[in-house]
Parts: structure tokens; sequence; C-alpha cells
């Protein structure tokens, strides 16, 4: 099944540097990517729980070639000349769920639009009963219907289904660290910030944390296109070494036809006892000149539980 689509502590004196024992010293490298690994193994914690999704997505400039505009919101559907256009804005309100499928090793991540720019999604009830109580259904059939019902309410040319705040955290499984080259990096500012707009918010570190940078290196991407053809992934983590629990991620996917940017901040949940996603932003762009911005927040986190089963390999596409 397919988805679509160097911090330095300060030191004091000599003498005081000579009185440390050597735990102080610094971790390495592979130590603090170990330790990252362990925590966000622990991330199956969140299958049992559903965070509330306030969604924007935004056309910011559109494909360079002639017919009507497109309308103004989700819910028109036909431009001047009856064709079905593309909406400029879709505001979503959502339910999302980490569903891990039966015998796979990463997650699913459920979006439940349960209301689009102020009108309810009318057919919600009917949508869960047919996604996960509809036994007849084979789990294949299951998951695909899950990952379109994701990217459904998506606007835009650029088809992806990698929206979902929690998907890069899938690389630092351990499982899925061979597949990368990390290195640290003193870069520092997400991607989505220009160099004018600095980091405000929940993009802001303020403890100590090593920005590790990735890139994929073996084929067989993690991410395809919808051909099937290998999408490699770079981007960065913001991690705490003495702990391994991941601040931020940064997922980056560019080819000739698509550039996709993903920035994702986490803070703490009582509930939970991890650190849960609290804002997403994402930038897309196409050579053809279309433009998407879209920006998540996440609260109200509560306990749920759904099964499915089934792999998935996720594509991103123009």
């Amino acid at each position: 099944m397919s988805w679509r689509i160097r911090d330095v502590a300060t030191l004091g004196v000599a003498l005081a540097l000579a009185a440390r024992p050597a735990a102080a010293q610094q971790p390495t490298l592979a130590t603090v990517l170990e330790r990252a690994g362990a925590y966000v193994t622990e991330f199956r914690q969140l299958s049992g729980i559903v965070a509330e999704e306030r969604y924007a997505q935004e056309i910011t400039a559109f494909p360079k070639r002639g017919g009507c505009r497109p309308a103004s919101t989700y819910q028109s559907t036909l431009n001047c000349r009856g064709q079905l256009v593309i909406p400029i804005r879709a505001d979503l309100r959502s339910d999302l769920l980490l569903v891990k499928p039966i015998g796979a090793n990463e997650w699913v991540q459920f979006r439940d639009v349960f209301e689009a720019d102020g009108k309810p999604v009318r057919d919600r009830a009917d949508r869960l009963t047919r996604l996960f109580l509809n036994e007849s259904r084979s789990a294949r059939i299951q998951v695909g219907r899950i990952l379109e019902e994701s990217a459904r309410f998506n606007i835009g040319e650029i088809t992806r289904n990698v929206n979902v705040p929690v998907f890069a955290l899938q690389f630092l499984l351990p499982a899925n660290q061979g597949r990368f080259r990390f290195s640290r990096t003193k870069h520092h500012v997400p991607d989505t910030f220009t160099r004018d707009d600095a980091p405000t918010g929940a993009f802001r570190t303020s403890t100590e944390v090593w920005i590790v940078e990735y890139r994929e290196t073996q084929t067989g991407t993690m991410i395809r296109t919808s051909e099937r053809k290998d999408l490699p992934s770079r981007g960065r983590f913001w991690i705490e070494p003495t702990t391994g629990r991941v601040l931020m991620s940064e997922l980056i996917v560019r080819n000739r036809t698509v550039a996709a940017t993903i920035d994702v901040s986490y803070q703490s949940e009582p509930l939970v006892g991890l650190l849960v996603p609290i804002e997403m932003r994402e930038r897309y762009a196409s050579p053809t000149g279309e433009r998407i911005k879209a920006d998540a927040t996440y609260g109200q986190f509560r306990q749920f539980q759904v099964n499915v089963d089934e792999t998935f390999t996720p594509i991103i596409r123009k």
C-alpha cells in the first residue's frame, strides 16, 4: 500500500573541567541516535491517543497556465467553465489518531476530518464504520482507504499523504537508522522559516539540543512517487542528547516535479508521558508555479483505540 505524495555546551575554567567526572563528557553521535531510537520506539503508546487538529491549507501561488481562478473555499466545486476547481484555502478540524497496523513496523496516522470550512462533514459516522468496522473488507483495502481518507481534504495539485506530524520520527527507529547518514549541524532554523522570519513560539527550544542532520542513502526509499520511483528523504531532528527526546523534526523531499518541507514541534503531554506534536508547518512547490502552505496545531489529547492490519509504503508526487 502506498503513501503519496550543533550546539556546544559552555565551558568553565580549566580547573573546573579537570574536576568533572568522565560521565559528564558529551556523548557520541551514535549514543544519541541509540537513545533517540529507544525513545521513538516508545511512541507505540500514542496508538491509544487521539488529538484534535486545527489545520489550515492555502494555495499562495497558482500554476502558470490559463483558465478560471480557483474557488475561494473547499466547499465550492465548479469554476466558471463548469470544471472541477482547486480551492484556494481549506480550514479543517479533525481528530488525529496514530494507528499501529498489526504485524507492521510503522504507524498509520489517520486524519478524521469532522469539519471543513466551518461546516460539518456529514458522512463522518458512516465513514468510520466503513473504515474500521467492516469486517468483509480486506486489511489491504482497509488501510488504503484510511490513507485516502487522511488526504481527502488536501488542496492543490500536489498530491501528498505524508502530511501527518509524526511521520518523520519513524526514520529514527533502530530498524530504519541504517537507511540514513546522520551528522551534527549548527544550522538551527527550520526550513519553513525564512532568514528574516526567525522561529517563534513552538519552534524555539530553551534546552540543550543536538541538531542532527539526516539523508536517506539506500535505494527502495521510504517515500516513493506515484510511479513507485525512489524519493529520498532528508532533514533534521532536534534531539536532547541525554534523553533522546525529539523536540522538533524536519522532513524534506525534492525532485524535478515537487519540493516539500514539513516541520513539526513537540511538547510534553501528561496524559501520554511523551512529547507530542503541538504544531506542524508545511511548504510545497512545483515547477509549474504552484505554491501551498499549511499550518496545523494540536490539542485536547484523549484516549482512543483502533486496530488495523497491513503494511504500507509512503509516496508523494506532483
